[in-house]
């Protein structure tokens, strides 16, 4: 007997395939009516061995622009699943089907709050993963206590997920942000550069959160940064960070940006990044895109800290070459400032 070609138990790439095949508009809605009907069944009649097929083809039909709405309890129940396959399809879905204004999300703490505890550091990854990009402010409340503990993991891509995690519970509950002082300071003396650049924006968004946590910052991660920027300037070839000879433009750029928050309007802080930025506006190279990404960086946190005059001068030679420069968006820099 042939194989109906719409059943739940047809193929991800047999629907594409379907999908594409279709001449007209209307020929696509028709497969992805049928398609939707055939995983809706597949839904009221509880087909736990295809529930993963079905997600995957809701997640494709989403991304179309169709409604998949009615998908969206497969997500929990994939999510509740004993193994990693079934979880991480669950997840997936769930980052994209839902947003933290659906109820149903409220469903899903508890799953979140046991994977976070789990013994396998991939599922603990895929929960970071999902309540870092759909956290709402009740999530934020109840998770952020494994937040916390999970920065302190061993497992450095822990540390950094968990980090990345904080940024958005920071976001969505400002009145958290002291929980996440001590630990992101911390963080900023690890040595893998995931860990360092997510450390640093947990350390932009509580300058952001909080004025207590802006003052804490000042008094007890400048050191820190300007250790980070030196060993980044002055570090050897290391193929995992290199962007056309230079070595992690984007940790670069993350560190002068927090560096002009913590010296806008403060002397001290100013007066100890003053050698460092000197040393970087001198020393990168301005013949790639990378190194005028750092400059132009370099010449905002300059200007925007309380900075010495010669330094000033400094960075307005930079923008003095931007201008000369035969390369029409590099001349465009000049007329940002």
């Amino acid at each position: 007997m042939a194989l109906n070609p719409f059943s739940s138990g047809t193929r991800l790439r047999d629907m594409i395939r379907a999908i594409r095949a279709s001449k007209t508009a209307a020929e696509e809605r028709a497969v992805v009516r049928r398609e939707c009907a055939a995983i809706r069944a597949a839904i009221s009649g509880d087909g736990q061995d295809l529930r993963h097929r079905n997600m995957a083809k809701l997640m494709f039909i989403h991304m179309l622009g169709y409604p998949t709405h009615f998908g969206q309890m497969e997500c929990l129940k994939l999510i509740a699943a004993v193994g990693y396959p079934e979880k991480r399809i669950g997840y997936l879905g769930l980052m994209l089907l839902l947003d933290e204004r659906q109820e149903v999300l409220m469903l899903v703490t508890n799953s979140l709050k046991q994977d976070l505890n789990h013994s396998n550091q991939f599922i603990v990854g895929l929960a970071l993963c999902a309540l870092g990009n759909i956290c709402s402010a009740e999530m934020a409340r109840d998770l952020a206590p494994e937040v916390e503990r999970l920065m302190r993991s061993r497992d450095a891509n822990t540390k950094k997920k968990a980090a990345l995690c904080s940024v958005r519970i920071v976001r969505k509950v400002p009145d958290l942000a002291e929980n996440f002082m001590g630990l992101a300071v911390s963080l900023l003396k690890e040595k893998h550069h995931g860990v360092l650049i997510s450390a640093v924006q947990l350390c932009t968004e509580l300058c952001k959160a909080s004025k207590d946590a802006l003052e804490y910052l000042r008094k007890n991660c400048i050191e820190g940064l300007v250790r980070i920027l030196r060993d980044v300037s002055n570090s050897s070839y290391a193929p995992e960070y290199d962007v056309a000879g230079i070595s992690d433009p984007f940790l670069h750029i993350r560190v002068l940006k927090l560096m002009r928050m913590l010296g806008q309007g403060d002397a001290d802080c100013s007066d100890y990044m003053n050698d460092i930025l000197a040393q970087v506006a001198t020393k990168t190279e301005s013949n790639k895109n990378a190194g005028n990404a750092i400059l132009y960086e370099c010449v905002e946190t300059i200007m925007g800290i309380e900075a010495t005059s010669g330094l000033r001068v400094l960075a307005i030679n930079i923008l003095g070459r931007f201008l000369s420069n035969r390369d029409n968006n590099i001349r465009l820099i000049f007329y940002l400032f």
